[in-house]
């Protein structure tokens, strides 16, 4: 084990298997000393939790909680391709919600993925980000967050 893995034991958190992926890409990729985490939905056990808008179909509070499962998502494709314990630290996070008309509270809903960073990776997790709204997410997925990370 080392400083990340042993991190998530200590919060309780499990990274699940890598999502493969639903089109012609790979989960994520290394170039030099940064790890790029293709888009991650928050799918569960091949499942997506909920579909739809939020604002609408999905609430705010429920889109902030997959926006943590899609971190989950995107950690297990660092892990699978160069080992979680290597992070040195979050660069970006890009945070997409599929919104209603009229919704925006992205920010909020994407402060799901950034503090579940922060519980992780404390310091070396502060990171730039975007919050977006969009008309549409692939299969229906509320949220999507995408990540850069450095690694050692």
């Amino acid at each position: 084990m080392g400083k990340w893995t042993d991190r998530l034991a200590e919060i309780g958190v499990r990274l699940p298997h890598v999502v493969p992926p639903v089109a012609a890409y790979v989960p994520a990729v290394r170039s030099g000393s940064h790890v790029y985490v293709s888009g991650q939905v928050p799918v569960v056990d091949g499942q997506l939790p909920a579909t739809g808008k939020v604002g609408a179909e999905v609430s705010a509070e429920d889109a902030k909680q997959y926006a943590r499962t899609c971190v989950l998502n995107a950690l297990a494709a660092v892990d699978a391709l160069v080992g979680l314990d290597s992070v040195v630290r979050v660069v970006k996070v890009v945070g997409f919600v599929a919104s209603a008309e009229g919704f925006n509270g992205q920010p909020p809903v994407i402060n799901g993925a950034s503090e579940l960073i922060g519980e992780i990776f404390g310091e070396a997790g502060q990171h730039a980000r975007s919050a977006v709204g969009v008309a549409e997410l692939p299969i229906g997925a509320p949220v999507e967050v995408e990540m850069i990370v450095e690694v050692a």
